[in-house]
């Protein structure tokens, strides 16, 4: 990375031309994208900024950095917690690629940490019902009728997300070669009982636990809005609640931290959309089949040799469980 015009950049965009950097280091997590702090002095203060990039392979249903940054912006106008937005770079001239620079948040990220350290958060209940306020906000912050150009490339919501959701993951198994049975399974089972969705919202298609950050008190901030686009509501409940993110707190069906209904009722307080019950268990069933086909693609960038890596390597052969998880999910005894 060239810092000499990463920092002219930089000093350009926030009109600081005394802008020094301090200090350049790779950040921990984003196992799909690279994230990298840039601490700088400006004008007699420090600031520090997260700049995130590709990394050398990715996933086909990862969006750009610009479309994501764009997505970043209007929920952050929206008044979501997210961090700030500060500027976007497409120029390859200046570190050979396209990157977002964001405002530092502090706090913790890791979901198994946050799982298991009580520490962290404050009142786990009061932190859950946070989580499903802002989950709230986020499905409010997009007009669809009303969808402003920065976001030009969302295009018209889907009428039927359900049945579009299982249309992208055929299509990723089909992208990197992939012959799952039990997971082609799940798929048609999921074909068969998707549910209607009446009014598509922005979602986040990522909310659990692992992707937002937290500090002693509280949530700090929502990252990665990679996959971020329209669907169903109750796809991000169901993410949020599937038993594959809990990280060992299985009783906690809340992201492994708190009640379901500590997260209902935060997102009802917040004014989100009527809560199905059976629509929200659909989407916890879908959560394992799409986490199961993301798992495929990151052991792929591995085994391709694009990219390798022990965490992605290992990513790959937590299939298996997922798979078993989504017969037991779909056996008819299920949903009798």
């Amino acid at each position: 990375m060239d810092q000499e015009r990463l920092r002219a950049w930089i000093a350009g965009h926030l009109g600081c031309p005394d802008l020094v950097i301090e200090e350049t280091r790779p950040l921990g997590g984003g196992s799909i994208q690279e994230n990298r702090l840039v601490r700088c002095q400006l004008s007699g203060e420090t600031r520090a900024f997260v700049l995130r990039m590709d990394a050398p392979a990715t996933i086909a249903s990862s969006r750009s950095r610009a479309e994501e940054f764009r997505v970043l912006e209007t929920v952050w106008a929206a008044g979501v917690r997210v961090p700030e937005p500060v500027g976007f770079c497409d120029d390859p001239a200046v570190i050979g690629g396209p990157f977002a620079l964001m405002g530092l948040v502090e706090g913790v990220g890791l979901g198994p940490r946050i799982a298991k350290d009580l520490t962290l958060g404050g009142d786990r209940e009061h932190l859950t019902e946070a989580l499903g306020r802002e989950l709230a906000r986020i499905h409010a912050a997009v007009d669809p009728g009303a969808l402003p150009a920065s976001l030009a490339f969302l295009g018209a919501p889907d009428p039927d997300p359900a049945r579009a959701e299982i249309a992208r993951l055929r299509a990723s198994l089909d992208g990197i070669g992939a012959r799952r049975p039990a997971i082609e399974w799940g798929l048609r089972w999921g074909e068969l009982r998707a549910p209607p969705c009446p009014a598509p919202t922005l979602v986040h298609r990522d909310f659990r636990t692992g992707n937002y950050m937290v500090d002693a008190d509280g949530l700090t901030a929502v990252l990665d809005w990679e996959f971020a686009g329209w669907g169903d509501p109750a796809q991000d409940l169901g993410w949020f609640c599937a038993g594959c993110w809990r990280f060992g707190r299985p009783e906690l069906e809340a992201g492994g931290i708190g009640s379901r209904a500590a997260f209902y009722r935060g997102y009802a307080e917040a004014g989100g959309r009527a809560i199905d019950p059976a629509s929200v268990a659909y989407w916890e069933v879908l959560a394992h089949l799409r986490w199961a086909v993301i798992a495929l693609e990151q052991g792929a960038r591995h085994v391709s040799g694009r990219e390798f890596s022990l965490e992605l390597a290992l990513t790959g052969r937590m299939v298996p469980e997922l798979e078993r998880a989504i017969l037991r999910a779909t056996a008819p005894a299920a949903w009798q």
